[in-house]
């Protein structure tokens, strides 16, 4: 321990007891303290969770909540992996590693629209709770017959939950520009479509005007969402992967 009584360096909340033993048994469980802080911020953003106001939530006084959490990291840790407990992961793998990743790239998508926070809770928040090794766990059983070696099915796992974060961050930043904007996202679309045809008719851009004319509309945005989770699966299927 240091001088100050504090840890000599960094620990995970998961490595500390819930409780000790000795004393009173616990007001609170660690999944009800994040489950208050998650409503918080599903309402409000991830701004506006603060230890103040997640043990009024609880019914607490703030000091007695750092009994239960040391901090607002820790605690942002706890609902990150609260949330991601919401995967439904099936007893065993389909055999088609391909389709069980793309169900659970569809799976972080849908809980990023529920969690419009979780996308940058999760950058900045990295450690692996209980929830997300079960996820770790699964997801290495689902490519246990890839071809792939260790290295490249950690490396398939971190771009799949990258450009899941990366696409649904764009989408909520489309959605908070629209709302306040107060012009929906087609409207801006149109706006941006409009300039386009005119910026192209000028000459100045051969390039974008040939690709511009080459290419049909964006499609459904889930449809968008397949087919691009499933490049990234393509580019690690083939015999250049291994």
């Amino acid at each position: 321990m240091a001088a100050s009584g504090r840890a000599a360096g960094p620990e995970v909340i998961w490595a500390r007891p819930e409780r000790t033993g000795r004393g009173p048994r616990p007001a609170f469980t660690r999944d009800e303290i994040a489950e208050a802080a998650v409503r918080i911020a599903d309402e409000s953003g991830l701004a506006a969770v603060s230890m103040r106001r997640v043990a009024t939530a609880v019914g607490c006084a703030t000091m007695s909540l750092y009994n239960y959490v040391p901090g607002k990291d820790d605690l942002i840790d706890l609902m990150v992996d609260l949330v991601v407990g919401e995967y439904r992961l099936p007893d065993r793998p389909s055999g088609d590693w391909r389709a069980d990743l793309l169900d659970l790239a569809r799976q972080a998508r849908a809980m990023m629209r529920r969690h419009p926070w979780l996308p940058g809770a999760v950058l900045s928040h990295t450690s692996l709770g209980p929830n997300a090794l079960r996820y770790m766990e699964h997801c290495l059983a689902v490519l246990e017959d890839s071809g792939l070696d260790d290295a490249l099915k950690l490396e398939l796992i971190s771009m799949l939950n990258g450009t899941v974060i990366a696409m649904a961050s764009a989408e909520q930043a489309a959605a908070e520009r629209a709302k306040e904007s107060g012009h929906s996202p087609e409207q801006r679309q149109a706006a941006q479509a409009g300039y386009l045809k005119s910026a192209v008719a000028t000459g100045q851009y051969p390039l974008v005007a040939r690709v511009l004319a080459g290419s049909g509309p964006v499609g459904d945005p889930d449809e968008v969402f397949a087919r691009l989770i499933g490049r990234v699966l393509d580019a690690y299927a083939g015999p250049a992967a291994g």
